[in-house]
């Protein structure tokens, strides 16, 4: 799909994102304690001080040193020791689980939806919520098509909500998501005075 995402609100952050498959997952692995589009410009970052977010090249890199140009002000992300790690570990479960080729994950085989999800639950960092978020990312605005993709993506995967990065497309639907998450919040709170 050539469509370029619109994530970040960054152009070179959403090129890299659009492009290469493991920066999107890196970006969607880093969303959480952090707003998405921090979390998603995290692959920017990697590929300023790296040269690359290719799986192989993040996966053989000293995980120290990972860590440390994870953590090089402004971080890329706001808890960049550990979150560096995760990084380090997806890319290493992506060469040696998928051959390097973080597309493989929703590609090799033609899965079905519920493989898909699946696979994603297997990667380090990825429960069963950012794993269905990410599932709906990719078929919402990556051309994924394969079947009952929006089944197993549950609520993420109905059309004309805006619940989660997988709805972001413009400025306009990142808020539209925040106002979403931010009364699911508040609910929840009710839900416990």
């Amino acid at each position: 799909m050539s469509q370029t995402l619109s994530l970040v609100g960054d152009p070179e952050a959403d090129r890299i994102l659009t492009e290469h498959p493991f920066a999107l997952l890196t970006g969607m692995l880093l969303d959480q304690q952090i707003p998405m589009e921090v979390a998603f410009d995290g692959p920017r970052k990697i590929v300023e001080r790296l040269g690359s977010i290719d799986p192989a090249t993040v996966a053989a890199t000293d995980p120290e040193e990972f860590v440390a140009l994870c953590s090089t002000p402004p971080a890329v992300h706001r808890f960049p020791r550990s979150m560096g790690q995760r990084v380090h570990d997806l890319a290493t479960a992506v060469v040696r689980d998928h051959g390097g080729d973080a597309a493989a994950i929703w590609t090799e085989g033609n899965p079905d939806g519920r493989e898909i999800l699946r696979r994603l639950k297997k990667l380090p960092g990825f429960g069963d919520q950012k794993a269905r978020i990410f599932l709906a990312l990719l078929g919402k605005q990556r051309g994924l098509t394969a079947e009952g993709w929006r089944e197993a993506a549950g609520d993420y995967g109905r059309d004309g909500v805006h619940m989660s990065i997988a709805d972001v497309t413009d400025p306009g639907s990142l808020e539209q998501v925040r106002v979403w998450k931010k009364e699911k919040k508040a609910a929840a709170r009710a839900g416990r005075g």
